[in-house]
């Protein structure tokens, strides 16, 4: 293919591609107004589910009485007593935990202060005044489809917005459909699915804003992905080209704003 031939195809496969995806659809929160204030309508805390790992201390001012109730963890030779592993309680599939002393707690569907009261008032039993700690341990999510680097992630916290999920996936490729993004979540053993327009600012106000322990987000191609699958594959290494093109155009439009 000589130099007239490769423009040609060039400016063709843009044409193509740029005739599938316009600027509009790559930009998030399009209507968000500078210092607009969104009502916060939806409150969120975690839930405690099944297969959740949490992590519970019992302190008091006796030391000697919580032994207890934080039973020894196995340590390995080379681990330090300041890096022993810590007591955790998996959640079994009926939503209870094993607690030492008191036995079987049900704890699904509880937030972290729930657990922590119902805790405190159950140990207070047997300890005065106990200081009680819970913390989820292996809050994970997964992201699929057009992302930069699918694949499933685990927090050392409890909280993570849908925004800063994808941002931690490399963020859509220019494939991505970023109006209709598919999040999975499981609430009471039942699957439910919504699909999320991030380029409406409306959506920071949705009860999936924040994520929940196991949620799935599946990004779904956009036309222009699926026009690429109908052409050659120089025609579609040339449609990436247009697309790198087309971002540093819009950075460029953008900076100089």
């Amino acid at each position: 293919m000589n130099f007239k031939n490769l423009l040609l195809v060039l400016l063709v496969s843009s044409s193509v591609f740029f005739s599938c995806v316009s600027t509009e659809e790559f930009v998030y929160l399009q209507d968000a107004e500078n210092n607009k204030e969104y009502p916060n309508n939806y409150f969120f805390e975690v839930h405690f589910k099944p297969d959740d790992l949490l992590v519970i201390t019992v302190n008091s001012e006796e030391p000697q009485a919580t032994i207890a109730f934080n039973p020894p963890q196995i340590q390995s030779i080379n681990q330090s007593p300041s890096n022993q592993i810590q007591n955790t309680y998996l959640v079994d599939q009926q939503g209870y935990i094993q607690f030492p002393i008191i036995g079987k707690i049900k704890v699904e569907g509880l937030t972290r202060n729930q657990l922590h009261e119902l805790l405190e008032k159950k140990v207070s039993e047997y300890i005065k005044d106990p200081i009680i700690s819970v913390r989820l341990s292996n809050f994970k999510y997964s992201v699929t489809g057009e992302v930069t680097k699918p694949g499933t992630y685990t927090l050392s916290r409890e909280r993570i917005t849908l925004l800063e999920a994808l941002a931690g996936a490399g963020d859509l490729n220019v494939y991505g459909k970023r109006n209709n993004i598919l999040v999975i979540r499981e609430e009471n053993g039942k699957k439910e699915t919504k699909r999320i327009d991030i380029t409406n600012s409306d959506f920071v106000n949705s009860p999936y804003y924040y994520l929940t322990q196991n949620d799935v987000i599946y990004v779904e191609q956009n036309n222009a992905r699926r026009n690429s699958s109908a052409v050659g594959s120089n025609a579609s290494i040339l449609i990436s080209i247009a697309s790198i093109v087309s971002s540093i155009t819009l950075g460029i439009i953008t900076l100089t704003k």
